[in-house]
């Protein structure tokens, strides 16, 4: 195949965008490997993580537990709705339990803090980048990965699982309000169904999703705001650009995360 034919080629619609997405893995993955040569170095700017921390769990929270609170109060409608007539009620608790923790927590946690999060720090870096101040950095001998990812990355990391326990608990509470108050269940049938199969490996499962969540939010949104050009229209794109990478990579590790956990390491 001469030059010219392999240009064609790769012209075409559904092989540009394999070598595109082949081009932004292994970009990614060179800016992960930054991250992990910076790690050191990022970690001792504690005052920058601190604010990242506060900006993506605190800056995060009311909205999570809102999402949450109607996610259990749905799941409990749900749940009972099919039950009806077929199961005993008493296992309305332990289906919104496990549910809540295993599933429903980390994934919706993680996607609305993706969509809040990663917008705003690809916004963040994309307007750095496009106005030249990364290159400034760049330009004094000053590391962005240090200074503007490690902060961000680490900060994601730790926060989305400590979201994710409030997620949890808000998200119970509200299946449980929702069953006491409008589905005629006793707070006691919900609580002891909420026992009867707890296991705290379902709960850890939720929190090393969450744990990967984390870092995928805010790598995607760090990865797509440092390759930001074009000025404001630019930054916008590469806004849209983080917040559907990051829904997407946290559906697909989702999956390859419950077959890992749940048919090989908790089996």
């Amino acid at each position: 195949m001469n030059e010219t034919s392999a240009e064609q080629l790769a012209d075409r619609a559904p092989f540009r965008f394999i070598l595109n997405g082949l081009r932004d893995a292994g970009e990614v993955l060179i800016l992960l490997g930054d991250v992990l040569r910076e790690l050191p170095g990022g970690l001792r700017k504690l005052p920058l993580l601190v604010q990242q921390m506060m900006a993506i769990g605190i800056g995060s929270m009311p909205l999570t537990l809102i999402v949450a609170l109607f996610t259990g109060a749905v799941a409990a409608v749900q749940a009972s709705y099919q039950f009806r007539d077929y199961v005993p009620m008493i296992y309305l608790g332990t289906v919104i339990g496990k549910s809540v923790v295993i599933e429903l927590g980390p994934v919706l946690t993680a996607l609305v803090v993706g969509g809040r999060v990663g917008a705003s720090i690809a916004a963040e870096l994309g307007t750095m980048r496009v106005t030249e101040q990364v290159d400034a950095m760049e330009t004094m001998g000053i590391s962005p990965t240090r200074y503007l990812v490690v902060p961000r990355v680490v900060a994601a990391t730790l926060m989305l699982p400590v979201l994710t326990i409030f997620a949890d608990m808000v998200a119970i509470f509200g299946g449980y309000l929702v069953a006491v108050f409008t589905l005629d269940v006793s707070g006691h049938t919900f609580t002891s169904g909420l026992r009867l199969y707890f296991h705290l490996r379902d709960v850890f499962s939720g929190l090393i999703k969450s744990f990967f969540f984390g870092a995928i939010i805010s790598t995607m949104g760090c990865y797509y705001g440092l390759k930001s050009e074009g000025g404001a229209e630019g930054v916008g794109v590469a806004t849209t650009h983080a917040v559907v990478a990051s829904c997407l990579l946290i559906l697909i590790v989702d999956y390859l995360l419950a077959s890992f956990l749940f048919r090989v390491l908790f089996a």
